[in-house]
C-alpha cells in the first residue's frame, strides 16, 4: 500500500484477471514458504508511525503533501487524509537495545515533522479530539490514485450510504475518509515460516492486556466513546459487507475468528477466498517470487494482527501488529512495543490452539472499550481479572520473552518500567485526555495544544502534568 497507482478506475475484466492472479500466486507463495531455509535470518523489528498535522489552534491541517515535499525524507509518506502523514522507521535487530533505538528515532522524526509544519505542528495521537464532521469531505483525501481507487473499490462492494455506528453515535457516510480519523503505531517482527503460527497466535492473545494499558483514543466528533475508539471506528468505516456479504463473519478490518494451525498460508488463503479485491492493479514484468497482486490484495485486509510477505532480501515473513494507537510520546510507544513483543514471544513458547479463541477475542474488545478497567481472562488462570492486575502480573513474562530474544536487561527494564508505572498510576493517554478536557472546560483545541507540547518532550504520559 506504500506505492501510488497509475490510475484510479478499473474495469470488471481487470477485477476478474486480478482475481485469477491472486489465486495463482497463492500456490507460488506456498512453494516459497515450504522452501528449506526460506526467511531465515536474525529477528528484526520495525514500525510505522502515523501522525496528525495540526494548525496553531490544534485543528487538523490538510497539508501533508507540502510537509512531505519540504522534508525530502524517504521515511515520510502520505496517508489517506490530507491531515495525516506516516513515518516508516528503520528496521533494527531485536537483540541489543532496540527500544532505546526506536525511541530515539521516533523522537527525532516527530520533532522533524513538527518543525516542517508552517504555523502548526505534528501530533502522535490515536484520534485527534478536534476533528469535526466537516473535516471528512472528499477534498480531505490525499491526492493519490491509490486512495481514490480504494474508495471506488469499497463503494463497488457495499450499499451506499453506509451507516457507521459506535455506541450512540450514528453516521451516514459515502466514502472511506472516516478511516483518516485513526492514526496508529504499527509494529513488525520478522518471523521464520515454521514459527509463524505460534508467534501469530501469541500476538492475538497478547494484544488484549497490552491494549488495555495503551488506550489513547477516547474521543471522536466531540463524544467520549471507547478507551480505544480507533478499534470500533476502523472496523465500521472500512466494512465492505452489504446484505449479500453478511454471511461472512469477519469484516475487512477484523480481529479474526480462529487460531492459525499450520502457518501463514492459512491467512493468505482466507484473504483470497473470503474477500473481494478492491484494488485490482495488474503488475507487468514482476518476478515470480514477488507475487505483487497477492501482496497488494493482502494490504487491503486490515486484520489487527496480520501476515506480511516481503520479497526483499530473498524473501521473508513478518507479523504486523496494527492495534496500538499512535502516541502519546516516544517513551510510551517504545514501552508499548516492548510489552507487546515480549509478551508475544513468551506466549509463543506454548501451543495456544487448545485455548478458547473466544477468550482472546473477548479480551481484545473489552480492552478497547474499557482499558485498565476491563475484565480479562488468561490461559491457565481461573476466572477473570482486572486488566491492571493482569498487566502487572504479565510483565515478568514479557521480560523473559525479551531477554530470551537477546534484548539487554537494561533496555527491557526501562521500557517495561514505563508500563508498570503507567498501570499502577492508571494514567494512560485516554485517562489524561479525559481529565484534561474536563479541567479545560471542554476546550478541545486547548487540549490538543497542551497534548502536543507535552508529547514533543518525549516524557511518558503518566508523568504529564
Amino acid at each position: 500500500m506504500g506505492r501510488d497507482l497509475d490510475k484510479e478506475r478499473f474495469t470488471e475484466a481487470e477485477y476478474a484477471q486480478f482475481g485469477e492472479r491472486i489465486r495463482e500466486q497463492l500456490g507460488v507463495l506456498r512453494e516459497l514458504l515450504d522452501t528449506p531455509g526460506f526467511g531465515q535470518g536474525p529477528t528484526t523489528i520495525g514500525a510505522e508511525l502515523e501522525l496528525f498535522l495540526v494548525d496553531e489552534e490544534g485543528r487538523p491541517l490538510p497539508r501533508n503533501s507540502q510537509v512531505r515535499e519540504s522534508l525530502g525524507d524517504p521515511r515520510v509518506v502520505l496517508e489517506l487524509g490530507r491531515f495525516n502523514i506516516e513515518v516508516n522507521l528503520t528496521p533494527t535487530p531485536l537483540a541489543g537495545r532496540p527500544f532505546e533505538t526506536l525511541s530515539g528515532e521516533v523522537q527525532e522524526t516527530i520533532a522533524k515533522v513538527d518543525a516542517a509544519v508552517e504555523d502548526g505542528g505534528a501530533v502522535p495521537i490515536g484520534i485527534l479530539p478536534t476533528l469535526d464532521t466537516e473535516d471528512f469531505t472528499l477534498g480531505a483525501m490525499s491526492d493519490q490514485n491509490r486512495y481514490r481507487a480504494m474508495s471506488r473499490g469499497l463503494r463497488r462492494l457495499r450499499l451506499e450510504p453506509f451507516l457507521v455506528k459506535i455506541e450512540d453515535l450514528e453516521l451516514s457516510v459515502e466514502d472511506v475518509i472516516l478511516e483518516s480519523a485513526n492514526t496508529s503505531w504499527q509494529v513488525h517482527i520478522r518471523t521464520p515460516p515454521e514459527r509463524f503460527a505460534r508467534v501469530f497466535n501469541a500476538a492475538q492473545l497478547a494484544i488484549g492486556p497490552v491494549l488495555a494499558a495503551c488506550g489513547n483514543s477516547p474521543f471522536f466528533l466531540g463524544r467520549q466513546l471507547w478507551e480505544e475508539t480507533r478499534i470500533a471506528l476502523m472496523e465500521e468505516a472500512a466494512d465492505d459487507r452489504d446484505v449479500q456479504r453478511l454471511e461472512r463473519r469477519d469484516g475487512r478490518v477484523t480481529f479474526g475468528s480462529d487460531w492459525v494451525y499450520e502457518g501463514a498460508h492459512e491467512l493468505f488463503e482466507r484473504y483470497v477466498k473470503d474477500y473481494d479485491p478492491i484494488l485490482p492493479d495488474l503488475s507487468e514484468g514482476a518476478q515470480r517470487h514477488e507475487v505483487p497482486e497477492l501482496r497488494l490484495h493482502q494490504g487491503t485486509i486490515w486484520q489487527w494482527n496480520r501476515p506480511v510477505y516481503d520479497p526483499a532480501d530473498g524473501g521473508h515473513l513478518r507479523v504486523e501488529m496494527r492495534a496500538l494507537p499512535a502516541g502519546p510520546s516516544c517513551a510510551d510507544m517504545a514501552a508499548n512495543t516492548a510489552f507487546l513483543l515480549g509478551l508475544t514471544l513468551s506466549q509463543a513458547e506454548r501451543d495456544l490452539t487448545g485455548y478458547q479463541f473466544a477468550q482472546a477475542y473477548q479480551n481484545f474488545y473489552r480492552a478497547a472499550m474499557h482499558g485498565l478497567d476491563a475484565k480479562l481472562a488468561w490461559p491457565g488462570r481461573e476466572g477473570e481479572f482486572d486488566a491492571a492486575e493482569l498487566v502487572l502480573s504479565l510483565l515478568p513474562e514479557a521480560r523473559e520473552g525479551l531477554l530470551g530474544a537477546g534484548v539487554t536487561p537494561g533496555d527491557a527494564d526501562r521500557a517495561l518500567g514505563v508500563i508498570a508505572q503507567r498501570t499502577r498510576s492508571r494514567r494512560t493517554g485516554s485517562v489524561w485526555q479525559r481529565e484534561t478536557l474536563e479541567r479545560f472546560g471542554g476546550d478541545r483545541r486547548r487540549l490538543v495544544r497542551r497534548y502536543r507540547e507535552l508529547a514533543l518532550t518525549g516524557t511518558p504520559v503518566h508523568l504529564w502534568k
